[in-house]
């Protein structure tokens, strides 16, 4: 069963509300990585392309009325766990890691080493993976352990 849907009345109120939410509170995985979400981060999340031309120009309703399943999903032990796909290097990468348990809403983050050698993530994005959600599922699976191995070998 999904989560309700968050329903404000504008484009800054949801700004606020992912400023208030994500970027000033500590967001924690059911795995124990903490997820730091930037504010510059608010645009390329939740806005789209109007004309599929990668300019993201126009501000995503459907994007951000599922805003408040980021958390959600991140927390959720059910969550389905997948390598990213990395488009400089035209590969999956055990680095970036694309999470879903509600429909087709995906969140994705990229992960690297904190000071003490822990895993910590900065959120990327979260959409609507309808067209590509059979994709994200032909994708190698996310383990921690292959996650912490290449980040330590890039050391």
């Amino acid at each position: 069963m999904c989560p309700d849907l968050l329903m404000l009345d504008s484009e800054e109120e949801y700004k606020v509300y992912y400023e208030n939410n994500y970027c000033r509170g500590p967001i924690v995985t059911h795995d124990g990585i903490r997820i730091f979400f930037p504010k510059e981060k608010f645009h390329h999340a939740f806005f789209e392309s109007s004309n599929r031309d990668g300019k993201k120009d126009v501000f995503s309703i459907d994007r951000s009325q599922r805003m408040s399943w980021i958390k959600l999903t991140l927390e959720n032990q059910h969550s389905k766990l997948f390598q990213g796909w990395d488009k400089d290097t035209s590969q999956y990468v055990p680095d970036r890691r694309v999470s879903f348990v509600y429909e087709n809403f995906v969140v994705v983050v990229a992960l690297s080493l904190n000071r003490k050698g822990s895993l910590k993530g900065n959120f990327i994005t979260c959409y609507q993976a309808n067209n590509s959600i059979e994709s994200i599922k032909k994708s190698p699976e996310w383990t921690k352990e292959e996650c912490l191995s290449r980040l330590n070998f890039s050391r």
